[in-house]
């Protein structure tokens, strides 16, 4: 996949959440129901994770796969969040997350393993379709469950043009 092809690709999906008009207002997320610790653990791994596609984009263009792999492996293997959760805490997070929170979640780790694996076999297209692949993750789940933090993902209304 050409580098135009996949801005083009990540513009579109990105279009996609801000082209129609009126704003939904969402209902709070179970993220801001969580309490301070556990928001702040989960803020550090995002950071960290946006950290790492920030660095895959240009070991990519550069085909550097050994770090586009290693950085993929580092993301698959994030766990930031459980190394500094008590066992009560992470029993507490997973019943307070609702399982489509848990399903992108695990699809993420699943996307950056891929990632990593294209990258060891220098497949440059399936690199560039898994690097989109991981950006839709973060959209997608940011669109369910960090309004909050990312109010321009929140979903407007069509017109109802049948008036």
């Amino acid at each position: 996949m050409s580098m135009t092809r996949l801005f083009t690709l990540l513009s579109l999906v990105l279009l996609n959440f801000t082209a129609s008009s009126e704003v939904i207002s969402p209902a709070p997320s179970p993220i801001e129901n969580l309490p301070t610790q556990l928001r702040n653990l989960i803020s550090k791994e995002m950071l960290s994770l946006q950290y790492a596609m920030t660095a895959v984009l240009p070991a990519y263009i550069a085909g550097d796969w050994k770090k586009v792999s290693d950085t993929a492996l580092n993301m698959k293997h994030s766990y930031i969040l459980r190394e500094g959760l008590t066992e009560e805490q992470m029993k507490e997070l997973e019943s307070k997350l609702p399982a489509s929170y848990l399903k992108l979640d695990q699809a993420f780790h699943y996307q950056a393993s891929m990632l990593s694996h294209a990258a060891d076999m220098k497949k440059v297209e399936l690199v560039g379709f898994y690097y989109a692949e991981l950006a839709h993750s973060c959209v997608a789940c940011h669109t369910q469950f960090a309004q909050h933090r990312f109010p321009m993902l929140i979903p407007k209304q069509e017109y109802d043009l049948s008036h």
